[in-house]
């Protein structure tokens, strides 16, 4: 199966190398010249413009959009219609607002086409562990996906599902990456107690390695976290400086539109803004953790 694919960063990138590795072809452009040109080393074909992407997909087209939420998906989406048949796909992989995506669901089948929305977790790891994928919109283009879907995810049956109608993918996601949130910050703060207790002398790898196996709080983020401790135990060099690129916020605004209690997702959410005030060890865990599970640069110095 072919599928076109805008944005080759890393995630990009390595969706179409796994998407090449089961059998299928992936049509791919970015403004990245050289990020072009390795899809075409690699196997796939890399294409200078947008209408060279849609004028090499045969039959049927399926375009995955992997670009910054916002105006830039609309953006790819207004270059694209004018290029497109009744009945071919868009595919939004991003970490769009699930608002924005209600919006362009209705927007673009209005027009004829499909709008399918994935939330997509696995960051620098899905080469090789796969992604795991919250798919929402109507169920024939879902459908039609399928070998796309069940050739990312880390099983055919497992890792990925079709959770409801249009935004309903992206709500997940965003949902999803909220608890990520949390569950970051209480790692965090459980190291820095730890740490903090000087008169042990606690070997912080050594207890990461401790907690993988057994334990009611192992996890593929504590497995993260115990590789980064081993190579920085004390976290040298590194400020504690945290991003948040947005879906906690939503996560939290949407359990106050709800009327349910978040706390600890929020207070996640407000100790990543209080982590660009100072340099501190918690807020360094954290920066860490991101960098070893989806490659996010970390602020040195």
């Amino acid at each position: 199966m072919q599928l076109g694919l805008i944005g080759l960063g890393k995630m990009g990138g390595n969706m179409a190398e796994r998407l090449k590795l089961g059998g299928h072809q992936v049509v791919g452009f970015d403004f990245n010249a050289e990020a072009v040109a390795h899809l075409t080393t690699s196997g796939n074909l890399g294409v200078s413009t947008i209408e060279e992407l849609v004028q090499n997909l045969k039959g049927r087209r399926a375009i995955w959009i992997m670009v910054p939420q916002g105006d830039p998906v609309d953006q790819t989406i207004a270059k694209l219609e004018p290029l497109l048949n009744p009945g071919d796909i868009l595919i939004d992989g991003g970490n769009s607002n699930y608002k924005d995506t209600m919006r362009r669901h209705k927007e673009v089948t209005a027009k004829g086409f499909h709008f399918v929305d994935v939330g997509t977790s696995g960051g620098v790891w899905g080469l090789k562990e796969g992604y795991s994928m919250m798919v929402g919109g109507l169920k024939e283009p879902v459908e039609y996906l399928r070998p796309i879907f069940e050739t990312l995810a880390p099983a055919a049956d497992k890792g990925w599902g079709h959770v409801g109608p249009g935004g309903s993918g992206h709500f997940v996601k965003m949902v999803h990456n909220g608890i990520e949130y949390g569950l970051m910050q209480a790692y965090a703060e459980g190291f820095t107690i730890l740490e903090k207790k000087q008169e042990f002398g606690l070997n912080l790898p050594q207890i990461a390695e401790i907690w993988r196996y057994g334990s009611v709080v192992r996890s593929w983020l504590l497995d993260l976290t115990a590789d980064a401790l081993a190579g920085n135990p004390t976290l040298d060099g590194l400020q504690a400086y945290v991003v948040d690129s947005g879906e906690g916020r939503w996560t939290v605004f949407e359990a106050i539109d709800l009327n349910v209690s978040a706390p600890v997702i929020t207070e996640s959410v407000i100790r990543r803004i209080r982590s660009r005030e100072d340099n501190n060890f918690t807020d360094r865990m954290l920066a860490i953790m991101r960098k070893e599970f989806g490659g996010h640069a970390v602020k040195e110095g």
